[in-house]
């Protein structure tokens, strides 16, 4: 009995194990303080006659000191449970989210296509900055630990082109 044509989402697990081949052939990018990511995007038969759209992505990121690890941060609508190996297709996908510490400000910039301004809320709990943006089909849900805790009263948004962008001042 073939497993891929009675599991519909066979390819993606397949990626998804690839993957981690893939993240120990990027070491020596670590050494050079680099960035790296990767995505696509493609449908899936969900096996209950309903397509979906599947969203997949990573961002490697290496630091510029000795003692920074190679951190690997998955995003899209992709999950895989690591205990039972099962991998589901979510209806709201992890933004892509970068944070970047200034002197003066720590900036979170996430990627959420097809989002405005007023389709995003934002609830900043101390060092915890949830997200929740929804415009149709487009539904977005990430919760971003910050370097350190702040005050509603030091957060600054705006969203652009599907870009938003969250300013701490410090």
């Amino acid at each position: 009995m073939n497993t891929k044509k009675n599991n519909p989402l066979g390819n993606v697990e397949g990626m998804l194990r690839g993957l981690g081949d893939l993240v120990e052939k990027l070491g020596d990018l670590a050494e050079k303080g680099e960035q790296l990511k990767r995505n696509g995007v493609f449908d899936v038969n969900t096996g209950s006659g309903k397509d979906a759209k599947a969203v997949y992505g990573f961002s490697v990121k290496m630091g510029l000191n000795d003692n920074d690890e190679p951190r690997v941060e998955p995003f899209g609508n992709v999950h895989r449970n690591e205990q039972t190996g099962e991998t589901t297709v979510q209806e709201v996908s992890e933004p892509l989210v970068d944070v970047i510490e200034e002197s003066d400000h720590v900036l979170v910039l996430a990627e959420m296509p097809g989002v405005a301004d007023e389709n995003v809320t934002l609830e900043l709990n101390g060092d915890i900055l949830t997200l929740h943006a929804e415009n149709g089909s487009k539904k977005y849900h990430k919760e971003i630990v910050l370097p350190r805790s702040f005050e509603s009263s030091a957060m600054e948004r705006a969203c652009r082109n599907g870009i938003l962008e969250v300013k701490f001042k410090v």
